[in-house]
Order: structure tokens, then sequence, then C-alpha cells
């Protein structure tokens, strides 16, 4: 599988970035996957709606500038699908089969811009709980680690 995640923020923490290294590492043998790390623009504590919406935009623009034209965008929104790993491992295995990569998009902590919703060909949720963005990122890669192995046909831990 050739795909990116696109991401706002960086990890900061040392067990973060260790497990998201290490399923970097997994998952090279099944392709390429790439990590785009996009700065997370500050907001004040007390900032007014308008003023988010001008950070989310800025975050959008940011996060579409590093999407290509035959990409095939699957954002994280917590109003999106929810899969069985066999169910997405089987929607990674159809996206594969159109070509181009699979490039999934983990916003900021205001979420993702409507021009970024817009641009999705796909949504998709991790959980109804809500997760650091960290945490989440580490998660995604696990599941696509996970969908690999089985459309590899390999055992994967259930």
């Amino acid at each position: 599988m050739n795909g990116a995640i696109i991401c706002v923020g960086k990890l900061r923490e040392k067990f973060y970035a260790g497990a998201a290294e290490e399923y970097l590492k997994r998952l090279s043998r099944f392709g390429r996957m790439e990590m785009i790390e996009l700065p997370d623009l500050p907001e004040s504590q007390n900032a007014s709606p308008a003023q988010c919406a001008q950070v989310m935009e800025k975050e959008g623009d940011m996060i579409l500038s590093r999407v290509k034209p035959g990409d095939h965008v699957i954002a994280l929104c917590i109003d999106g699908p929810q899969y069985e790993s066999e169910k997405f491992a089987a929607r990674i295995r159809e996206n594969e089969m159109k070509g181009g990569r699979q490039v999934f998009i983990i916003g900021g902590s205001l979420g993702l811009s409507p021009a970024v919703i817009r641009r999705a060909d796909e949504k998709l949720s991790l959980s109804k709980m809500t997760f650091p963005h960290q945490l989440a990122r580490v998660l995604l890669l696990e599941q696509i680690y996970r969908a690999c192995k089985i459309n590899a046909g390999e055992r994967y831990h259930k």
C-alpha cells in the first residue's frame, strides 16, 4: 500500500513517536507510507469563533497543499463511519485498485476545515471516543498495518 498520513502537529512524547516509527517500519514491507507533519498553529485560550475558523482555514490550506490530484483522501472525522478491521482492510484494498496514494488526514485540535472535508473522498472515525491526536495517529498506523496483513493473507492478532 502506498499512502500518506497528513497530520497537524508533531509527536512530542517519545512513546508515541516510538510507536509510530515502529508501525512505519513494519508497513515498509507493504509499500511506502509517508508521514507528513504540519505545524500546529497557535490559538489563544480565549479565541473567538472567527479566530478559530481562521486557524482551521490556514491549517486546511497547509493540508490541501500536500494533497496531490490523484490522491484518494480519507479524512478522520468523528462523524465518519467506523469499521471492523476486516471491513477496513477491504476498503483499503478497494482503494488500492483505483491507483494513486491513499491519504489519511488528521486535523489539528480544532478539527478539519470545510475545504478539507469537501476534498475528502471519504470519512473515517476510529471511535466514538475522543483521543489525543498523537494517540489517534498511532491507532491509525496500527489499523493500516493490520489491514495490510489481512490483505496479504497473513495472520493477525484478533
